[in-house]
């Protein structure tokens, strides 16, 4: 027997003594899918420059056998969220094929609308409508294009807003808005749901035309029933509660996923877990919550990950996100909820928090460790992957290319 093994056997024996249901748990851990971001595989950094590493994809497709091995290593991120044009290929059929092969399928499509000289005053919020005009008709492409592809979600986060009070009005700028949104809904197919994302601030400083969580919901409920909100962890002042905006979207049924990052002070995107583990704790009791959903499949909410890796290694960096989320997920399934419910009914503050933290202390590495040789990846995948070679092999194929792929957002 292996040591994994053995702490493995040693974890589900205390488990089943805490009447713990270890066969629920890893069934739901078996379940749960995250989405990797191509755009986190290519170079990236600030706005004061951009650092180039070995071994950067150079097209969609490296980009994807970047976000395969993650897969292969962690059996949990089986999806590859797309950015349009960043990921622009002249035969969709093509890169269709590569996906399957590469045992992978698509994520969510993500529209770029921040990046091309004419936003510069905003683009579906813009005062010139023939800028306006382009942007939706960018946005209606990338529905044909989510279509072709077989994904189902458009995600959509506008750079959009104003950096001077008087630049623009604010009331026509919403309802230039919402007139978008509406043409763009009425081309979604069915099988597609909107994903609307807020950001409080940059690049508009003064005012941005999707702020908050509230502005976005409001957006949401006049669109339509498959337009939901999008939260992003980057995207809120300091000290914001972001568990208490997933528990009132998920109430609202209008949570419709995440883009998982970290922050210290603004929208920093660090590695999923990295500087606020419980802040991910907490966000996943929201989602496991037995009201909430179907735990085994965190409520139908889209998990993705959205990092810019300035200086870390791009694929160990992601695989190192993924555990982190796998483990605070396995945390929340941790969680008495029974003793929660009587705890707060009762009044008892400290024994409500004391049963959150009860579950969030517990080392749940064995058990996910477990899970992933199921599912067919590593037990250690960060050991394997700094063994496997991998990063020196992509270094010497794509030495050919040393330019630039990858923007922060």
């Amino acid at each position: 027997m292996t040591d994994t093994q053995s702490e493995y056997q040693s974890m589900a024996q205390r488990l089943n003594d805490r009447g713990r249901d270890v066969a629920a748990i890893e069934r739901a851990l078996a379940g749960f899918t995250v989405e990797t971001p191509s755009w986190g595989y290519g170079d990236s950094g600030t706005r004061f420059g951009v650092f180039p590493q070995p071994g950067r994809p150079r097209d969609v497709y490296e980009r994807i056998d970047d976000a395969a091995e993650v897969h292969r290593l962690t059996g949990t991120a089986p999806a590859v969220a797309l950015h349009f044009p960043w990921d622009a290929v002249e035969d969709l059929g093509e890169l269709s094929a590569h996906l399957r092969d590469q045992g992978l399928r698509v994520g969510a499509v993500n529209p770029n609308l921040f990046q091309d000289p004419d936003y510069k005053l905003g683009s579906v919020t813009n005062p010139d409508p023939g800028i306006r005009r382009k942007a939706l008709d960018h946005l209606l492409d990338c529905v044909d294009t989510a279509t072709r592809l077989g994904a189902t979600a458009q995600s959509l986060w506008l750079a959009d807003g104003t950096n001077y009070a008087g630049q623009d009005d604010l009331r026509t700028r919403r309802e230039r808005l919402e007139a978008a949104l509406a043409e763009v809904y009425a081309a979604l197919p069915e099988a597609q749901e909107l994903l609307v994302e807020y950001k409080f601030f940059e690049p508009a400083f003064y005012a941005t035309d999707i702020a908050d969580w509230g502005s976005a919901l409001l957006l949401c409920q006049r669109t339509g029933e498959r337009a939901r909100v999008l939260v992003d962890l980057g995207h809120h002042a300091q000290g914001v509660n972001v568990e208490q905006i997933v528990a009132f979207l998920a109430r609202e049924e209008r949570l419709g996923g995440f883009h998982f990052n970290n922050r210290k002070y603004a929208d920093d995107d660090l590695v999923v877990g990295s500087v606020n583990p419980l802040e991910l704790f907490l966000i996943f009791a929201e989602l496991t919550r037995p009201t909430a959903g179907d735990a085994s499949a965190s409520g139908g909410v889209r998990l993705t990950i959205d990092q810019s890796h300035n200086i870390e290694a791009k694929v160990e960096a992601m695989v190192l996100s993924v555990l982190n989320l796998q483990e605070s997920y396995a945390k929340s399934l941790l969680i008495d909820r029974a003793a929660l419910v009587q705890a707060q009914a009762g009044g008892d503050v400290l024994r409500g928090h004391e049963l959150l933290m009860d579950a969030y202390s517990t080392d749940v590495r064995p058990l996910c460790a477990h899970v992933r040789e199921q599912l067919g990846g590593g037990a250690d995948p960060i050991t394997e992957l700094r063994s496997s070679g991998y990063a020196d092999r992509i270094a010497r194929e794509r030495a050919t290319d040393t330019t630039s792929a990858g923007v922060q957002r």
